[in-house]
């Protein structure tokens, strides 16, 4: 049932120029933003607590770049990433981060369970492994409207009990959904080989579910094996998994320092930065000229810079406002 994961950089001519450079648009946008959100929490401006995506940012585009409008989407609690890659308006976003009711949600969901209906999002799941069952459940809907389920979820994961079983329905179902892990080598401090026994495309594969082991932070090869699993699924095939392999740069939250990785491990991953490959991909097989990349990111940073002063002026909303479920 396995498949070979294409060589990195493999599918870049399966995009043209101007969407390629889309795809690297998004992907600073989604770095960006979470630098900013970082730089809000340490002033004081976000509560709670936030699960930064630095580092997996090719896995979420990838992916979302090959979705049809009818397909739907479930993230996790480091869920900022899907939701830009999905479309979801950058001010919506921080504005929902920073508590404001002009926040997607109106300021009520934080940074852990952000929903957007009209951009493909049925939700950010803080409860681990809490996308693979809405996915599920969502495909059963879908599958009578030419709609694929997408659940990203992490390798701590795939050790909870629901992973299995929602998995096995799925497959004896035949369901449209495709199973993304975002296999970052960590479950919260600790190592994901520490703690799982054998390897995670080996389950998948013990149901007879087509899966694949692929490079998550080359953004081609992601986005042609999300093509293919979502194909796949759409022609009744059933579920697909895809286990991406890529490094979160920060901590599992704001309070972990990361000091429980390897010497030198970070600046390894750091060479294969998800953003780094595709700059250096766009100038060999684009020929993007430095001046082009320099005025994307300035853009990117100018969205940014006036998404943060519109969120700080927003208002908070109106006292009880979240005891209204009517929405």
């Amino acid at each position: 049932m396995s498949t070979v994961a294409p060589a990195a950089g493999a599918a870049t001519t399966e995009l043209d120029r101007d969407a390629s450079i889309a795809l690297y648009r998004r992907m600073r946008l989604i770095r960006r933003f979470e630098d900013t959100i970082q730089s809000l929490f340490q002033r004081g401006e976000v509560h709670g607590t936030t699960h930064l995506y630095s580092g997996e940012e090719a896995s979420a585009v990838g992916v979302c770049s090959a979705l049809e409008p009818q397909d739907r989407v479930a993230g996790t609690y480091r869920g900022h990433g899907h939701a830009l890659a999905l479309g979801v308006p950058t001010g919506g976003l921080l504005d929902e981060m920073l508590g404001r009711s002009t926040g997607v949600c109106g300021g009520r969901a934080g940074s852990m369970n952000v929903v957007d209906l009209d951009h493909q999002l049925i939700g950010c799941f803080g409860i681990i492994g809490g996308s693979i069952a809405a996915a599920t459940g969502a495909s059963l809907a879908l599958r009578s409207r030419n709609g694929v389920a997408v659940a990203f979820f992490g390798d701590g994961t795939t050790n909870h009990g629901y992973f299995h079983e929602c998995l096995n329905f799925a497959q004896v179902m035949k369901l449209p959904v495709v199973f993304v892990c975002e296999n970052n080598l960590y479950g919260e401090f600790t190592p994901w080989e520490d703690v799982t026994a054998g390897q995670i495309r080996s389950r998948p594969e013990a149901l007879e579910m087509s899966a694949v082991t692929i490079d998550g932070n080359d953004v081609w090869t992601v986005h042609a094996a999300a093509r293919e699993a979502l194909a796949h699924a759409r022609r009744g095939d059933g579920p697909y998994f895809i286990e991406a392999l890529t490094y979160r740069f920060v901590g599992h939250s704001r309070s972990d320092p990361g000091a429980y990785r390897k010497p030198g491990e970070l600046d390894a991953w750091r060479q294969r930065d998800p953003l780094k490959l595709a700059r250096a991909a766009l100038a060999d097989v684009f020929d993007v000229g430095e001046d082009e990349l320099a005025e994307i990111e300035a853009a990117v940073d100018g969205e940014l810079e006036a998404a943060v002063e519109a969120g700080l002026a927003a208002p908070y909303p109106e006292p009880g406002i979240a005891r209204q479920f009517k929405d």
